[in-house]
């Protein structure tokens, strides 16, 4: 497979409504993935409306002008395809992957939520999927060890005001204080043609796509005023490191060291990407071998580094393990923190660095190998960038750093001034 990122034929259609529609063709196997990206998440909710965007995720599978309750579900899976939906701070995206034939089905569906949830939204629904959410918050943040991690992490990382300071899920009290009216307006803001990117990829021709997309999507009137998110692209340096510790009812000590970086999708972050495979990706990782294999304080498989892939604002770089019976969670943090210091100071290898390319590599083909992986790939850089097409700029990138960057990245954004350590900690092992 070449390194070229993208090697399929792209095609670019905007609709009078601004609608963008991306096409990849690709006849291999009868199938089409259709994926829509709307440029709204959680860092575009005013103060009072958070948990509005991921709330929406579920709504939207609530019915519309044309399709009952449920019934878009049941559409797409007796079609013989699948779906979803999900929200992150940057976007909200919705997905089906069905057989060619099925393409227009698909299509209507995506219009007819996108033109038509606000008049079929009933007080009803809403307070049903409020429900679901409180739920989802339970079952996911509040009632699971380290769950809620995420939600303590971000307001360590990103100030009060700041787009990134609160999680997708949101609060509990904003949800519950809003009224439908409310939530009808934000529907009428955001889910716009104009606010979205309709990718296709698959069996299908552009020609088709576009006649399809205006049929369905070209009589939804644009948004003429869509607010931006607020501008979160510096966080200034408080000098002073962010230390929380919890002590709750968990296992085993876990810590959390995290940093703000660079942005996902500019040549920082791309070294942030090399920097984070190498320090915490799997056996061979620096964590791994240091942590785990090494001094033996880590848990084997509960240790790693990963980025958060946010592209509005300098993104989190997270590093974690979870202590082995014995070990402390100072004990822990100190060696975690030595790991992640040691990357300004000690080189990596060759080895290191072809190992993390190799892995990246492995990872973008396998995202790529899929209708719908390309798909979403292409309706996030039409979105985040402006060009479906500048999707094939990113593995070139990643094969391009050198230990050299990795270096003088690592002693400019990982250092123990602005660090946020977050450390669990079981109640009877205070």
């Amino acid at each position: 497979m070449p390194d070229s990122g993208y090697p399929w034929p792209i095609s670019t259609t905007r609709l009078d409504n601004g609608l963008r529609v991306v096409v990849s063709e690709d006849r291999t196997a009868p199938a089409v993935a259709v994926n829509l990206w709307y440029d709204v998440g959680s860092r575009h909710e005013p103060a009072g409306q958070t948990g509005f965007a991921h709330l929406f995720e579920h709504l939207m599978f609530e019915g519309s002008t044309h399709v009952a309750k449920t019934e878009h579900m049941k559409l797409v899976q007796g079609a013989g395809g699948s779906l979803n939906a999900t929200t992150n701070p940057d976007r909200t995206n919705y997905f089906e992957t069905v057989p060619a034939e099925h393409l227009e089905l698909a299509l209507w569906l995506e219009a007819d939520r996108m033109g038509g949830l606000v008049p079929a939204l009933t007080q009803e629904t809403l307070d049903n999927q409020r429900d679901v959410v409180k739920n989802e918050r339970r079952q996911r943040y509040e009632n699971v060890p380290y769950g809620d991690a995420w939600l303590r992490l971000l307001p360590l990382l990103y100030p009060p005001g700041h787009p990134y300071h609160h999680a997708t899920i949101g609060s509990m009290a904003d949800l519950n204080a809003a009224d439908l009216a409310t939530f009808q307006a934000f529907h009428r803001t955001y889910y716009a043609p104009n606010n979205a990117v309709l990718s296709v990829v698959g069996d299908t021709t552009v020609d088709e796509v576009v006649a399809l997309a205006e049929k369905y999507f070209g009589g939804i009137p644009p948004r003429p005023e869509i607010p931006a998110a607020p501008d979160g692209r510096v966080v200034p340096a408080t000098g002073v490191p962010a230390v929380e510790t919890v002590v709750t009812e968990v296992p085993a000590p876990r810590v959390y060291v995290a940093h703000r970086t660079h942005p996902f999708g500019s040549p920082g972050y791309d070294v942030v990407t090399v920097l984070a495979t190498v320090l915490g990706s799997g056996r061979g990782s620096r964590l791994y071998q240091r942590l785990a294999d090494g001094e033996r304080i880590a848990q084997p498989d509960l240790v790693g580094a990963y980025g958060v892939d946010l592209a509005h604002a300098p993104a989190p770089l997270i590093a974690t393990a979870t202590a082995r019976p014995g070990v402390s969670g100072e004990r822990l943090a100190a060696g975690l923190a030595e790991v992640v210091d040691e990357l300004a100071t000690v080189p990596v290898t060759a080895a290191e660095l072809d190992r993390a390319k190799a892995l990246l590599t492995t990872a973008w083909w396998r995202q790529m190998s899929t209708v719908d992986g390309r798909a979403d790939a292409l309706s996030r850089y039409a979105t985040q960038f402006g060009d479906p097409a500048t999707v094939a700029e990113r593995l070139p990138a990643w094969l391009a750093v050198t230990a050299e960057q990795i270096a003088e990245v690592a002693a400019e954004v990982l250092g123990a001034d602005d660090r946020v350590t977050l450390t669990y900690l079981p109640q009877d092992k205070q």
